[in-house]
């Protein structure tokens, strides 16, 4: 499994919100309004990045970023940040 946290900026409603709904279906935990993280196969980080891709416009950015499990266990979450 690899650990991924998903970011985007996207100003249209619809693209926005369809972006969100995809990361949930793949059993991503939100972090932030726009900020997605999680455990996924390479299989499906490899399908998440196919169907965000087709989702997104000219005027919207995804960023997927993968992350070393030793890192992420170094991780320091405050607030209401996810565990």
């Amino acid at each position: 499994m690899i650990q991924i946290m998903v970011m985007y900026d996207i100003s249209v409603d619809r693209t926005r919100n369809k972006v969100a709904d995809t990361c949930k279906d793949y059993g991503l935990d939100r972090w932030q309004y726009s900020v997605f993280a999680g455990r996924l196969s390479k299989r499906q980080l490899r399908a998440l990045t196919k169907e965000l891709r087709h989702l997104i416009e000219n005027d919207a950015s995804i960023l997927i970023v993968q992350l070393a499990s030793d890192d992420w266990e170094k991780r320091i979450a405050l607030g209401g940040c996810p565990a």
